[in-house]
C-alpha cells in the first residue's frame, strides 16, 4: 500500500501491482493541472484496481490505445466527410441509455471492453471527439477510422482516415500528452499502454473483391503480401513511436458476415468461401510476419491474435452460444444494412441478445464480449 494527500487534505489510498504503476502514479502527481483533473486521474487510477482480470506482478497497464477500421472506431468518422458514419439511431441502443456515438455497434466495443477488463475505465473515446477532456487523454484513447485499412486505397475510397493519417494522430496525441504530464509521465505512459490494431476486412471485402480496384494488379496471394507488408510497418512505426505492448488482430471470417453473403453468397447466401480464402491466407502470413519482427523490437510483446476461429464457431454453432440468428443483422432486414443504411427508419429486431450481428457487417455487443473474453484467456500471458 502508499498512499498521498488528495485534494483538500483527503487521503488517497491505493493498492498498487508493481513499480512500473508507482512510478506512473508518483510521476502523475507532479501534473501541475487543477484539483479536479488531479482528482480525476488519482481516481481513475484507483479504479484500475478494480478490472475484472488481474494483472500479474511487476506488469502495470497504463492506457488503452486502438488503430484500424470500424471495430475500434469509437467516434472518429463522425468528425470527418464521410458517409461511413453511425453517429445517429439505432446506433448505440445500448451504450449509456441509448446514445449514438459513432461507434458501430449496439453498445461497447472491443477496445472499450478490454479497458473495462483492465480495469482503465469505462470506454476508450475517440480522439477527434471534441468533447475530448484532458483525464481521457492521459488514460488512451481510439484513433480507428470506420472502412479504414492496411491498403492505403482503401480508406481513399471510403473517404475516412487512413492509417499513416491515424499515425500522425497518435504523434499530435504523444505531444499534447506531454503538455497535460510532462515528457517524464507521457513517456511512461505511452511505454506502458496497450496498442490494439484492427484492420484487414476492408482490404479484402471492399477493395479487393466488391470495388475490384486491386484485381488486376494483384492475385489474392499478393494481394495478401502487400497487406502483411503495411501491418507490418504499421507495427514498426508503433514501435518507433514509443509502443511496447501490440496486440495486432487477424481478420475475422469476413465471407459469413451478412452483408458479404448477400453480395457473393449466392441465393442462399453462404459464406463466401473466396473471402474467407483471402481472410485466412493473410491471417497465416500476418501470423508469421510478427512472430519474426518480434525479434528485432528490442522489450516488446508484439502478438497476433486470432479472431478469425472463435468468431467462425459462434457463427457455425450459434445455438450453443444462446442465439437464434447468424446470418442477419439485428437493423432492418439484416442483409444490407451498415452505417447510413442502418438509420431511424429502419425496424430494428426486438431481442437483439438473440443475434450474432448488430448490423449487417458487424457484432453485437454480447458477441464482442465472447470474443474478447476469448481473447484475454489465449494471449494474456503472452501480452502481459
Amino acid at each position: 500500500m502508499f498512499q498521498w494527500p488528495g485534494p483538500r487534505g483527503v487521503v488517497k489510498k491505493v493498492e498498487t501491482a508493481s513499480k512500473k504503476q508507482y512510478q506512473i502514479t508518483m510521476a502523475l502527481m507532479q501534473i501541475t493541472a487543477s484539483p479536479l483533473l488531479r482528482f480525476v486521474v488519482i481516481f481513475g487510477l484507483w479504479c484500475r484496481t478494480m478490472g475484472v482480470v488481474k494483472l500479474p506482478p511487476n506488469v502495470s497497464v497504463s492506457a488503452v490505445f486502438a488503430f484500424g477500421d470500424s471495430i475500434v472506431d469509437s467516434g472518429n468518422n463522425n468528425n470527418i466527410k464521410t458517409l461511413v458514419k453511425c453517429d445517429f439511431a439505432p446506433y448505440g441502443k445500448d451504450f449509456q441509455g441509448g446514445n449514438p456515438t459513432g461507434r458501430f455497434c449496439n453498445g461497447k466495443i472491443p477496445s472499450d471492453l478490454i479497458a473495462e477488463a483492465l480495469g482503465i475505465k469505462e470506454y476508450v473515446p475517440a480522439y477527434l471527439d471534441p468533447n475530448l477532456k484532458s483525464s481521457d487523454i492521459v488514460s488512451g484513447v481510439s484513433f480507428a477510422s470506420g472502412a479504414s485499412g492496411y491498403d492505403p486505397l482503401t480508406p481513399q475510397i471510403a473517404s475516412v482516415l487512413s492509417l499513416s493519417t491515424q499515425l500522425d494522430m497518435f504523434k499530435e496525441y504523444i505531444v499534447k500528452l506531454k503538455g497535460i504530464v510532462g515528457d517524464k509521465t507521457a513517456n511512461l505512459i505511452v511505454a506502458n499502454g496497450l496498442y490494439l490494431v484492427v484492420a484487414g476486412s476492408d482490404d479484402i471485402a471492399n477493395t479487393y473483391f466488391i470495388a475490384h480496384a486491386r484485381i488486376l494488379q494483384y492475385d489474392i496471394p499478393s494481394y495478401t503480401d502487400f497487406m502483411v507488408n503495411s501491418a507490418s510497418n504499421f507495427t514498426k512505426e508503433l514501435y518507433n513511436l514509443g509502443g511496447r505492448r501490440i496486440a495486432v488482430l487477424g481478420a475475422p471470417p469476413i465471407g459469413c458476415v451478412p452483408s458479404q453473403r448477400t453480395l457473393a453468397g449466392g441465393l442462399v447466401r453462404e459464406c463466401s468461401q473466396k473471402y474467407n480464402y483471402a481472410a485466412k491466407l493473410f491471417n497465416s502470413k500476418l501470423s508469421n510476419q510478427l512472430h519474426s519482427l518480434s525479434p528485432t523490437c528490442p522489450n516488446s510483446r508484439i502478438v497476433y491474435i486470432d479472431v478469425y476461429n472463435p468468431l467462425l464457431d459462434i457463427i457455425q454453432n450459434y445455438q450453443k452460444y444462446g442465439y437464434k440468428v447468424m446470418d442477419r443483422g439485428c437493423c432492418g432486414t439484416g442483409k444490407l444494412e451498415v452505417a447510413v443504411l442502418c438509420n431511424p427508419f429502419d425496424a430494428t429486431c426486438s431481442n437483439v441478445s438473440e443475434y450474432v450481428f448488430w448490423d449487417s457487417y458487424h457484432p453485437t455487443e454480447g458477441v464482442y464480449r465472447k470474443l474478447v473474453s476469448n481473447v484475454l484467456d489465449k494471449y494474456f500471458n503472452l501480452l502481459f
